[in-house]
């Protein structure tokens, strides 16, 4: 399936969550290295409209009349949120994705690319992992309600491209981290907490204890990267079937390893503890990103370590006002 011929009427692009990680980075990269030209930004947040209410969505709709959408808003979590809050994760992302995609619907927008996440794919499964077999099983169970309603954008894409004639699809970044994440140890995903956990460490001259037994595997991506191949889905990527976002196969690490950078970028020099009566959750996660490379041989991925640092930094220099 395919996107139809572009609108004729002037570009003006509502971007949904957009003070969230992906949302800050687009509009870093937007800033710093221009991106789409000759068009008008939205920037929302929840400020504007609670999306989990269908009037407040329609009403800035309305309002803004956007000819295109990048849908970056959700309820998100960390492994343990997620395994405490199942059902809220499920009800809330249902009603924020349904009440988008229906605004985006009767406002006539002709192109909305939402942002889904690798959870949703079956727990039980061959790797590497593609996009055509995003419903051959359930997800994980630790984020089941989660999983399920961003995997429901998928149907969702194609049932309102059918019915409106217009482009909806959708990307599936691994696992992102990057500056303004939600650093908190307890709610946030994997790489924020280790952040903040080894700088309240350094802090404390205390040990480090990473929860679980660091042998599951992730492949990460740095935030302004995401947000540029987000930005070129925007302007010529013509599937409606989604496309993943992803280091290679080869670049996935453990979560050893990952604390290991973060140890070294922090400089920190303290002893290390994997708490292993913590849950693991999903082992492996790998995907394959031979679609974006035949699309996109030219993209260079900020190498992980570099990503990592300036992270790290952003964190230590926005320690005071970071989401924690």
């Amino acid at each position: 399936m395919s996107c139809p011929d572009k609108d004729p009427r002037p570009m003006k692009v509502l971007v949904t969550g957009s003070s969230g990680l992906v949302g800050r980075a687009i509009q870093q990269v937007l800033s710093e290295e221009g991106g789409v030209k000759d068009v008008e930004w939205v920037f929302l947040s929840s400020k504007d409209a609670d999306l989990q209410k269908m009037d407040e969505t329609l009403s800035v709709f309305l309002k803004h009349t956007p000819t295109h959408v990048i849908h970056l808003a959700a309820m998100v979590g960390g492994l343990f949120d997620n395994m405490e809050n199942n059902l809220d994760f499920w009800r809330n992302n249902i009603y924020i994705n349904d009440n988008v995609l229906q605004a985006a619907y009767k406002v006539g927008v002709v192109k909305v690319v939402s942002c889904l996440s690798n959870c949703i794919f079956p727990d039980k499964t061959t790797y590497p992992i593609d996009e055509t077999m995003i419903h051959n099983g359930p997800p994980h169970d630790s984020n089941i309600g989660y999983a399920y309603a961003k995997r429901m954008i998928d149907v969702q894409n194609r049932v309102y491209s059918q019915e409106s004639g217009h482009c909806y699809t959708a990307v599936i970044p691994t696992t992102v981290f990057g500056p303004h994440d939600n650093f908190n140890i307890t709610t946030g995903h994997v790489l924020p907490g280790l952040i903040h956990k080894v700088y309240s460490a350094k802090k404390e001259g205390k040990p480090l204890v990473v929860w679980g037994s660091g042998s599951p595997r992730r492949q990460f991506i740095y935030s302004l990267d995401a947000a540029r191949l987000i930005l070129w889905v925007l302007k010529e990527y013509e599937e409606i079937h989604p496309i993943i976002l992803s280091v290679g196969e080869e670049d996935e690490m453990s979560i050893k390893e990952a604390a290991e950078v973060v140890v070294e970028a922090m400089d920190f020099k303290g002893e290390v503890v994997f708490d292993t009566s913590k849950s693991d959750g999903q082992f492996k996660k790998t995907a394959s990103n031979t679609k974006l490379r035949r699309y996109r041989p030219d993209f260079i991925f900020t190498p992980f370590k570099q990503a990592m640092k300036e992270t790290c930094d952003w964190f230590t220099a926005n320690y005071d006002t970071a989401r924690k």
